[in-house]
């Protein structure tokens, strides 16, 4: 079951409501996607922390409708 990226965008935006998502379909098969996401809610917090925010707002969704996710993260400059 594939996920669209409008839905991966429209939950990181509810859980991070400042957040700048960029999203690249890397295969066009809806199962495998680069994602881009700078929000102030990284500010202070490490890669790891960033990531794991990241992927509260898609409410476990990663490894059942997402199959893979490559994930960067950023604080805004």
């Amino acid at each position: 079951m594939a996920m669209e990226a409008s839905e991966i965008e429209r939950l990181i935006k509810e859980a991070l409501p400042d957040a700048q998502v960029t999203i690249e379909d890397l295969r066009g098969d809806g199962d495998h996607y680069a994602c881009h996401v700078v929000s102030s809610a990284f500010s202070g917090k490490n890669r790891v922390q960033q990531h794991q925010l990241v992927y509260k707002a898609l409410q476990g969704r990663m490894g059942t409708e997402l199959h893979a996710l490559a994930l960067q993260t950023a604080a805004p400059e």
